[in-house]
């Protein structure tokens, strides 16, 4: 593995480690020093149940929920109008020594793809009819392999792990505030209303993790499928200026995602740079500046920063290819 990659993958499981450990150290102290019991009560049981229960039953369901809102249709290998799609996808899998997913085509305009599943439903991937329309067969090849690596990386299961810590410290803070309170309750009030300001603090840690393993499924793709890194790199900027220039001529709006997948998409955010050539606007990302303030509130980093990334692979893999 190379140093990017390398460094991106172990990035993410240091801060996930770092967020789990910090959120244990906050519910230690704050149950301890101001309701005098340790989180092994039944009412830190309780909280804990409750939230895990709600996720788990979130992520058993969720599959065939998305499934419904975008009107997902199978790609079967026999069906030989997308057989060329499921061959790309087996092609890809293959690079990647992995089992080939189901596959849906989901019935949007939008451009766009994701990873989603569970342990019940299998794994999945979707690919958006808008997709189809403006990349070719080797950038969506491309895709294919930032969205292997998603669940090569098992990110639906690890981002719901890490997902429940800050929820876990909302309830905790909601529950002190209107069912505890008995001692000290002026300072248990702040105290409670300080730990719901923190879980949003989480939340944001959350979405920098979410954002390593974007950057990391680029990666996964661009070191597994030939020439990804450049394929992916059109991708992204293909999608983007499509959604810009219909955004300018018909009011165009990206359709809202379900929180289970939002995360897993190919393209997720806002662009600041409003060109509707997608040449135009690869050249300005490779040239911009990108600061935390630019995508610290977006699940996904934010494109100048993915090409630029990209860009360091291709680099990464010239050496490599010269040695």
């Amino acid at each position: 593995m190379s140093f990017t990659g390398l460094k991106l993958k172990l990035a993410a499981v240091f801060a996930g480690i770092a967020i789990a450990i910090l959120a244990a150290v906050i519910i230690l102290g704050v149950s301890y020093y101001f309701l005098g019991v340790l989180p092994t009560s039944g009412f830190f049981v309780l909280i804990i149940g409750m939230v895990f229960v709600m996720d788990i039953i979130q992520y058993a369901i969720s599959p065939y929920i998305i499934s419904k809102i975008y009107h997902l249709k199978p790609v079967r290998r026999d069906d030989m109008s997308m057989a060329w799609l499921y061959e790309s996808l087996e092609k890809v899998c293959s690079l990647n020594n992995q089992k080939v997913p189901e596959l849906f085509i989901a019935d949007t305009d939008t451009p766009n793809a994701f990873a989603f599943g569970s342990i019940i439903s299998g794994r999945r991937m979707a690919i958006t009819r808008g997709l189809l329309k403006i990349l070719n067969k080797d950038e969506i090849e491309a895709v294919m392999g930032h969205e292997i690596g998603h669940l090569r990386h098992h990110d639906v299961a690890l981002l719901l792990a890490i997902g429940l810590i800050p929820t876990i410290l909302f309830y905790f803070g909601y529950t002190m505030l209107f069912g505890s309170g008995r001692r000290n309750g002026g300072s248990i009030i702040l105290v409670a209303i300080a730990l719901v300001a923190v879980s949003f603090v989480f939340n944001i840690m959350v979405l920098g993790v979410n954002r390593m393993r974007e950057s990391y499924a680029d990666f996964n793709s661009a070191s597994t499928v030939p020439d990804a890194a450049n394929n992916l790199q059109t991708a992204l900027a293909k999608i983007v200026a499509y959604s810009n220039a219909n955004q300018r001529h018909h009011g165009f709006r990206r359709r809202s995602t379900t929180s289970s997948i939002s995360s897993m998409l190919m393209f997720s955010g806002d662009n600041d740079v409003k060109a509707y050539d997608h040449m135009d606007l690869l050249e300005s990302w490779k040239r911009k500046k990108v600061t935390l303030k630019d995508s610290i509130l977006s699940d996904h980093p934010h494109p100048a920063k993915r090409i630029q990334n990209l860009e360091k692979i291709k680099q990464e893999n010239q050496t490599k290819g010269i040695l």
